[in-house]
């Protein structure tokens, strides 16, 4: 038995080294197609190089747009508020002007306006 296994691999062995002692072949046409298949390799890398710089563009464009926005936003925002709160701020003030000058007769209303820290 161990003789029948030692012949099977000397016979593997065998034929493994005459395998690799065959030339492999390497014609005009498969270098030709070599060459083929390299420019387009060539051609669909520089297809791939415009999209990412037409996405690069796109993305850039984008991302300002949504800044833009943001800061518009933002700027209503504060002129929204102001415009709200100057009518107001101008009718608080003349409250408080009517009060001060009611309570120079009265001095109830004094002493409560003095309290509120507004005279």
């Amino acid at each position: 038995m161990k003789r029948f296994q030692i012949l099977t691999v000397i016979f593997l062995f065998t034929l493994v080294l005459k395998a690799q002692e065959q030339p492999i072949p390497y014609s005009q046409t498969d270098r030709d197609r070599m060459v083929r298949v390299e420019t387009q390799i060539e051609a669909m890398q520089s297809q791939i190089n415009r999209l990412e710089d037409k996405f690069d563009s796109y993305f850039m464009w984008g991302f300002g747009l949504v800044l833009m926005s943001i800061f518009g936003l933002i700027g209503f925002i504060i002129y929204d508020r102001r415009t709200t709160l100057a009518p107001v701020e101008n009718k608080t003030e003349r409250i408080i002007k009517v009060l001060k000058e009611a309570a120079e007769k009265d001095p109830i209303l004094r002493e409560a306006l003095k309290k509120t820290a507004l005279w």
